[in-house]
């Protein structure tokens, strides 16, 4: 056999060397499409993620050319595909910063009272700024018990000082960590110890933030004052946000006010509608309305409501898993879909209200259909492996959201404990009845009678500890990149691309397939992931 000018030579007859002829395609060497996998399959068969394999592609292009940005709504683009579950064991204002941080989103669970969901978001939404809007004054009265009392509820170190103590007062001085740390006396005033106004290097009203950054980093403080012409306070900028945007570039943040991005859920009951608005006033970026079926009137109607009461807010609508259901919620305005009814490691809706379906073919299916409105997809639940976010993007699916996997990090409520020498963290379906009897029913429960019987469709349980977000997300960054590289596709877009052209390949692993794929044939070992 020879090859010269793009021929091949078996000694009877010469090939052109293009792509694959139709005939192996067709035979299925290649593999399958999308189409035949999941449509055009005989057996009436739906697929999980462990069911299937992505076929590998031709590489052109090196590991860090994989681009793995991407849309969770219409209007908001992350620099990474991750979305952290509503969940009251994932994520609090700690798991949301750090996943914004990464260059994901994290949405705030709903299982507490409306104000303090919306607190979290504050926290979220104050943790990286430009310019801080709303920073938090204190009055030249005030006292240093005041200010103690004040860090120790905030978490901040320092507080400009206004004549009124409030926002737009006039600027009058700023105290620091210096100004307090050898003044004994708690009951001493603000103004006997605070670094005054003539002393402080400000910034004009309608400085841009990167003048402004300029000039902060010339004054070698902790804190830049902006003041208007009547020397009232009107912004504040602070040396730790330069710095934590020089360590985060790919932190998904505004384009306005360069905050972190935050997500947030609520129910699809009236009293909702005020949870919503007290969000929105605390900066919520996208608000997914939490059902475990969202296909119902009760979560269109919220969906109307919010998009034509905030319609500065995105929002995101589900759960469904079958392009009926989707088409719902896009005709009542949704910007994203989640995509997932009772397949996440401690959801059991499919074994008790025998409704649902696998995870595989829901994405597939929905997404392929939302993409006719441009609507995106959150692949919610399921996810065990870096593969099985490969295959739910290589399936349509703009972004994945994720529970257990993220519930044994640092950044996730709760406390480590050890158990038969493995340290452990508490880990619960908002479906579980622990779940429930603290307010997690009005994700699955309608019927608000007092002695309504509560049937769980989740447990509580423990996972193991992942250590930080910091290293754990890069860490599944690198496993995706790698996936997706192997798959031949250099892009989400592309992925799609070559997914609805019939060039992203797949087939169905039989158990034995499965088994094979992973680890096996050892005595013993040991996984470490990173």
């Amino acid at each position: 056999m020879s090859t010269a000018n793009g021929y091949v030579s078996n000694g009877e007859k010469r090939l052109k060397l293009t792509d694959v002829d139709e005939e192996t395609l067709n035979s299925g060497a290649e593999g399958y499409t999308a189409t035949q996998v999941f449509v055009k399959n005989p057996a009436c068969v739906a697929y999980t993620y462990d069911d299937t394999i992505v076929m590998p592609g031709h590489i052109s292009f090196s590991l860090g050319d994989v681009d793995i940005s991407t849309k969770l709504t219409r209007n908001i683009e992350l620099q990474v595909p991750f979305v952290s579950s509503p969940m009251d064991t994932v994520t609090e204002h700690k798991m949301a910063i750090t996943m914004a941080l990464q260059g994901g989103i994290g949405i705030i669970h709903s299982n507490m009272k409306a104000e303090d969901q919306a607190t979290e978001v504050r926290r979220v939404k104050k943790f990286k700024n430009g310019f801080i809007l709303d920073p938090v004054c204190l009055s030249p009265e005030s006292t240093l018990e005041e200010v103690y009392r004040t860090k120790q509820s905030l978490g901040f170190s320092s507080f400009p000082v206004t004549d009124n103590g409030k926002m737009g007062g006039r600027l009058v001085g700023i105290i620091s960590n210096r100004d307090t740390s050898f003044i004994e006396d708690p009951s001493v005033k603000v103004k006997e110890f605070m670094t005054s106004r003539d002393r402080l290097a400000c910034a004009k009203d309608g400085v841009s933030l990167e003048e402004a950054n300029k000039m902060l980093k010339e004054s070698k403080k902790g804190k830049l004052p902006v003041v208007n012409e009547k020397d009232e306070l009107v912004a504040l900028i602070a040396r730790t946000d330069l710095q934590k945007n020089r360590d985060n570039p790919r932190a998904s943040k505004d384009s306005v006010n360069k905050q972190l991005l935050c997500g947030a859920s609520i129910g699809t009951r009236p009293d909702d509608k005020i949870r919503a608005k007290l969000l929105v006033d605390a900066g919520v970026d996208v608000i997914v309305v939490d059902s475990s079926q969202g296909d119902s009137t009760y979560q269109i109607e919220m969906v109307q409501h919010l998009k034509s009461t905030h319609p500065e807010v995105d929002v995101i609508g589900g759960n469904v898993v079958t392009p009926s259901q989707a088409h719902h919620l896009i005709e009542a305005g949704v910007d994203g879909l989640r995509v997932g009814m009772g397949i996440g490691s401690i959801c059991t809706t499919q074994e008790v209200c025998a409704v649902g379906r696998a995870q595989a073919s829901a994405v597939y299916h929905v997404s392929k259909y939302a993409r006719k409105f441009g609507i995106p997809i959150v692949a919610d639940g399921g996810i065990k492996s870096t593969g099985h976010i490969t295959k739910a993007l290589c399936l349509g699916a703009g972004c994945v959201m994720m529970g257990s996997m993220l519930a044994g990090t640092d950044e996730a409520p709760g406390e480590y404990f050890y158990q038969d020498g493995v340290r452990l963290k508490r880990y619960r379906g908002m479906g579980s009845i622990e779940a429930m009897n603290q307010g997690g029913e009005k994700r699955y429960v309608w019927d608000t009678a007092k002695t309504a019987v509560k049937v769980a469709q989740g447990v509580s349980g423990a996972v193991t500890d992942k250590g930080t977000l910091q290293r754990y997300i890069p860490y599944l960054m690198q496993g995706v990149r790698h996936g997706l590289q192997d798959a031949g596709v250099k892009s989400l877009d592309d992925a799609r691309e070559k997914l609805y052209s019939n060039r992203l390949r797949f087939e169905i692993r039989s158990p034995a397939a499965q088994k094979e794929g992973g680890v096996h044939g050892l005595h013993s070992y040991q996984k470490r992931l990173y």
